[in-house]
């Protein structure tokens, strides 16, 4: 979800001169005949990546909601790729390349399939190390955690949620829709949270709400159950301090994480010093980082959990061999 305020602040936006040089670029997958717009960021020097980190962004926003500009350190592709990940941050069905096939977006289930044939689409051309691991905001931990309940969902590493409960913190008119972003201040919080040119660069990456996305807004709180129950692989979920759409006091959040029986680990963090937009404000770096940090816990369970290679029996210890190690 987002939402602009009127007042913006000075600072240094994309493509300005003196910018540092991107390793962010632009590609499209096909997911099963449909157009996905996307951002990607490798590792340098070729390297194979640790993992693939899949962003998927919320309502109202496109993929480079993970790539601020505002300051050096806020994005994740830029972090991600530094420290060794792939990062790939799409554009959800009915936002970039596809919304000219899709003008109405698709329901949730239909997005899980599409974002499933677009990362297929990825694996058949790119390194994926030990797979995907999904970062997810708002809207976007929708998708996410419906594409985890998906057939072949449990092939995810895991999910990293901000900015999403179960819970809603207001009422169902309040809610943004296709003909309105809904209160920019619940999307924002205070604009100190916010670094210089934060909202001038949250301009260029608004866009409209898919007509059938908008539509599911308001089911959210019947569709999860269902959906959580599905979910096979580690969550965890962020709320920055001043989130206002979703409730998480302790009662809400054990309820949110109760629901995901079968997921085989479950978090939820608190963020200070941050409003809905997490990756947007002065907090990206950190939560960022601790996304991060969510992923190598999962792979570190999984390399323990897999079975120890077996040893290669030692040769069997012969007179000869014991006299000719004496001689």
């Amino acid at each position: 979800m987002t939402g602009l305020p009127v007042l913006s602040r000075g600072g240094r936006e994309a493509g300005a001169p003196g910018a540092d040089p991107s390793p962010v670029r632009e590609i499209t997958l096909d997911a099963g005949g449909v157009t996905v717009s996307a951002l990607l960021a490798e590792p340098a020097d070729d390297a194979s990546p640790r993992a693939v980190v899949v962003a998927v962004h919320g309502g109202g926003m496109r993929a480079g909601y993970f790539d601020s500009r505002a300051l050096p350190g806020l994005s994740l592709l830029r972090l991600g790729a530094a420290l060794g990940y792939t990062v790939l941050a799409v554009d959800r069905p009915g936002y970039g390349r596809s919304a000219a096939r899709l003008p109405r977006g698709l329901p949730l289930a239909a997005q899980a399939t599409t974002l499933h044939a677009a990362l297929a689409d990825f694996a058949a051309n790119h390194r994926t190390g030990a797979g995907c691991f999904v970062v997810a905001h708002s809207n976007g931990g929708k998708l996410a955690l419906a594409a985890a309940a998906e057939p072949g969902g449990d092939a995810l590493i895991g999910l990293d949620i901000s900015g999403l409960g179960h819970r809603l913190a207001v009422g169902l008119p309040q809610l943004p829709g296709v003909d309105s972003h809904g209160e920019w201040r619940r999307h924002w919080g205070a604009l100190r949270l916010y670094p210089p040119g934060a909202f001038q660069q949250g301009r260029a990456l608004v866009a409209p709400v898919p007509e059938r996305e908008s539509q599911e807004g308001p089911l959210w709180p019947d569709m999860y159950p269902g959906i959580a129950a599905r979910v096979r692989i580690p969550v965890r979920f962020t709320f920055a301090e001043q989130e206002q759409w979703w409730r998480h006091d302790d009662e809400a959040t054990a309820d949110l994480t109760g629901r995901l029986r079968a997921a085989p680990r479950t978090l939820v963090a608190r963020l200070p010093d941050a409003g809905h937009n997490i990756s947007l404000g002065w907090a990206a770096r950190t939560y960022h980082l601790r996304a991060l940090a969510f992923l190598e816990e999962c792979l570190l369970t999984r390399d323990a959990a897999a079975p120890a290679p077996l040893a290669r029996p030692a040769p069997p210890v012969t007179e000869l061999a014991c006299q000719s190690a004496v001689r």
